[in-house]
């Protein structure tokens, strides 16, 4: 039996739409979500009324109790939580002060300061593993941030990536009732009640589709966060207030204002279904990267069913290797598929692409590639403006080719940065230090390197680069969250090329971002067979494809080396 399909709810056509309409189509998409939910429940709308009625009339007292009793349990579990937060929050505040008040030669303050985030660090840890909820996502996002915390943090919240709590079978079937009218039974021939994983805000099943017997792959959220959440972004957004208050220097009251924007979306499965289908409808015809994204059967506010794809992380070299999987190619493949998302005309943004939301799997029928890249999780996806597109590439035109000059003047213009800021700026959005981006970003970065860079940032530059981050746009920290993430995505690959390729990828796509505002221009001046549009079409064109041609050249001359087994060289300038 049907209960609505993807027709009904993820239908769609036309080009990528903007953040109004999706808000639109969201109460339309929650309209319709409902609609096959309350036609099921109606019948027994009536039975309900009739034994309610009975209950009032066999003793009001006894509702009373039964009422007053779940009121004393929510009203218990929020105290235990907000006394988790509130005292975790308390003893790390004075144990910071404390540590910046530390005397001694300059090793002991430090070496003071770095006890201290690390005894912050596992309080916090554990404040978020037992309130679970969003507080796990909150960690998981912290455990990413390595450009902005201090290694202390980021490493002790690495266990959260890995280890999320699992909800209840009898509580998912409870939700299926609640949510559909219908027990699982009635919608699956078979429905494994162990989750094959879990994460901060859902976990997956493996079921049968009743009519079709077709594997699917069956998203639920975790029934408790429908009564916390709110709870829990209230709590969110006192601590990083509280922090702004007592440190001034330390502003990071923008992570909650982005948390409380995108966890409504990302708690919107229906959502998520309309964001995968144009995902995949975007990407179909895609030929330069056997990217893969399921296919969504039907979806609700907590509930999504899809296509089960499976396959190995990326980061699984001995399965890459063993099925001669070339970890150059998977590399390339990832700087496509997201300078794509980045620099398409109306491409959609993943905004979460960690390892845990992207597999591998081995592809055999294909000539191109011998493997295909499997995309999950599409709770969150940006539109990036044309104009910030246009900036964004010069910017990154500018850094491949060490041009300071043109560096500051597209960071100016695509994030407002000042040249005060800029060396800070520079190193945040490449990961590299500042005397290397003016030389040659291209090369691999040294253990050495990470280790300046990471002690910089835990150190004298950290009240710098919060203050930074939390004047940018919000579209710019999520693609340097995104370049952040794929570039720890590329280097787990420990390819032969390093850096070198992927750089090319992008720049060709910048290249070519360029060339496209140089032909509107043109475009807006009436006939190219005009003589000065004339002219303008043949500079526009000859320095285009002189930045093809010698990338084209370059990645020649690699392949033929990797082919040989030699190691890579410096990419030339452009």
């Amino acid at each position: 039996m049907k209960v609505f399909g993807a027709s009904t709810l993820f239908s769609h056509s036309g080009s990528w739409t903007c953040r109004a309409c999706l808000h639109k189509q969201k109460r339309n998409v929650a309209k319709q979500a409902n609609y096959a939910s309350q036609a099921g429940r109606f019948a027994g709308n009536a039975g309900r009324r009739k034994a309610a009625t009975l209950v009032a009339a066999s003793g009001t007292a006894g509702g009373a109790v039964a009422f007053f009793t779940d009121d004393v349990k929510y009203g218990y579990g929020a105290a235990e939580r907000s006394g988790r937060v509130l005292t975790a929050l308390g003893i790390s505040v004075n144990d910071y002060r404390v540590a910046l008040k530390e005397t001694g030669t300059e090793d002991e303050q430090a070496a003071a300061l770095k006890a201290c985030h690390k005894r912050c660090a596992e309080r916090v840890l554990r404040v978020c593993e037992q309130n679970g909820s969003i507080f796990i996502k909150l960690g998981q996002h912290l455990s990413s941030m390595n450009y902005l915390l201090p290694v202390e943090w980021t490493q002790t919240f690495i266990p959260l990536q890995d280890h999320c709590p699992v909800s209840s079978y009898e509580s998912v079937q409870e939700m299926f009732l609640k949510d559909t009218g219908y027990p699982i039974t009635n919608l699956f021939d078979h429905f494994d009640e162990q989750p094959i994983g879990s994460a901060s805000l859902a976990q997956v099943h493996i079921a049968t589709m009743k009519d079709t017997g077709q594997k699917v792959a069956v998203k639920v959220q975790h029934p408790a966060l429908e009564q916390w959440v709110p709870l829990d972004m209230a709590l969110t957004r006192f601590s990083f207030a509280t922090l702004k208050y007592v440190f001034p220097d330390y502003d990071l009251t923008w992570l909650s204002d982005e948390m409380e924007f995108s966890l409504p979306q990302e708690l919107d499965f229906a959502l998520e279904g309309q964001n995968a289908n144009r995902a995949k409808a975007y990407f179909k015809n895609f030929k330069d990267a056997p990217l893969v994204i399921p296919s969504v059967m039907w979806g609700m506010k907590r509930i999504l069913v899809m296509e089960y794809l499976a396959g190995h992380r990326l980061d699984d070299l001995q399965f890459l290797d063993s099925n001669k999987i070339d970890r150059d190619e998977v590399s390339a493949a990832l700087a496509r598929i997201f300078n794509e998302m980045i620099f398409g005309d109306g491409a959609p943004l993943h905004c979460d692409p960690h390892g845990g939301n992207l597999a591998i799997r081995k592809n055999g029928t294909s000539r191109r590639f011998n493997f295909d890249i499997i995309l999950y999780d599409h709770g969150l996806y940006r539109e990036i403006p044309k104009q910030t597109q246009r900036d964004y590439a010069k910017l990154w035109l500018a850094v491949i080719d060490a041009n300071e000059k043109n560096m500051r003047k597209y960071a100016r213009e695509v994030a407002g940065i000042t040249d005060e800021q800029f060396p800070l700026f520079a190193s945040a959005i490449t990961g590299r230090d500042y005397r290397v981006v003016t030389k040659s970003v291209v090369s691999t970065r040294s253990d050495h390197e990470k280790d300046e860079i990471t002690d910089a940032f835990g150190g004298d530059l950290l009240q710098q680069l919060v203050k930074l981050l939390g004047s940018v746009p919000r579209i710019i920290l999520l693609i340097l969250k995104t370049n952040d993430l794929t570039r720890s995505l590329d280097e787990n690959l420990h390819t032969r090329q390093g850096p070198m390729r992927t750089f090319m990828i992008l720049a060709r796509y910048c290249s070519r971002t360029v060339f496209e505002e140089q032909m509107e221009i043109i475009g807006q001046h009436g006939s190219i067979l005009w003589p000065r549009n004339l002219l303008r079409l043949v500079g526009a064109w000859t320095s285009y494809m002189r930045v093809e041609l010698k990338l084209s050249l370059y990645e020649s001359y690699l392949s033929l080396r990797r082919a040989l087994g030699f190691s890579a060289v410096a990419v030339p300038a452009l």
